[in-house]
């Protein structure tokens, strides 16, 4: 496998402060409650950088899903491995995950989640690649648009591997 880098570190830390500072503007307020879902395990790295950068008081929770099995392929059937039990109804929610590819994942959750009435519902991701989009979803905040590439590090995987790489970028195979 070779690897063709598509955002360093540097440029990565950038795009999550910038991110961090403008969901601290939206999320000023004495009426507002911030609960961020981090989506496991592809986000954590993102959420735990990016919560850092929230520079307002912020809840973390964590759901499980899976939908890609081992491939580099979803399977399109989202499954919520381990979801919330707490009451989420005086909460504005951030869900954030680390890719917005077909959508499916990010539409099941957003669905699942709206159903439990928190006070507002938005989405976070790093990584929005719109030409794979399957379903009506649009992120509200999200750092680079990428083409349709297979990546990985920075959290995401590639065969349970590089999710530790401090960059990401484009597997290709030999």
């Amino acid at each position: 496998m070779k690897e063709n880098i598509l955002y360093n570190k540097e440029m990565i830390e950038e795009k999550v402060k910038e991110l961090g500072a403008t969901i601290s503007s939206d999320y000023q307020g004495e009426d507002k409650n911030l609960l961020v879902i981090s989506l496991l395990r592809g986000s954590f790295i993102f959420t735990a950088d990016l919560v850092r950068h929230i520079t307002v008081p912020v809840r973390i929770e964590f759901m499980e899903t899976s939908s890609y099995g081992h491939g580099k392929e979803s399977t399109g059937k989202v499954e919520i491995v381990s979801g919330l039990t707490m009451d989420i109804s005086d909460y504005d929610v951030l869900i954030v995950d680390d890719i917005l590819d077909s959508g499916n994942t990010m539409k099941t959750v957003y669905d699942s989640l709206k159903e439990r009435n928190p006070k507002s519902l938005k989405t976070c991701t790093l990584l929005d690649k719109p030409s794979r989009r399957q379903v009506e979803i649009e992120v509200d905040y999200k750092g680079f648009v990428i083409e349709d590439r297979f990546i990985a590090g920075y959290g995401l995987n590639y065969g349970h591997h590089y999710r530790n790489t401090p960059y990401i970028f484009e597997v290709i195979e030999d």
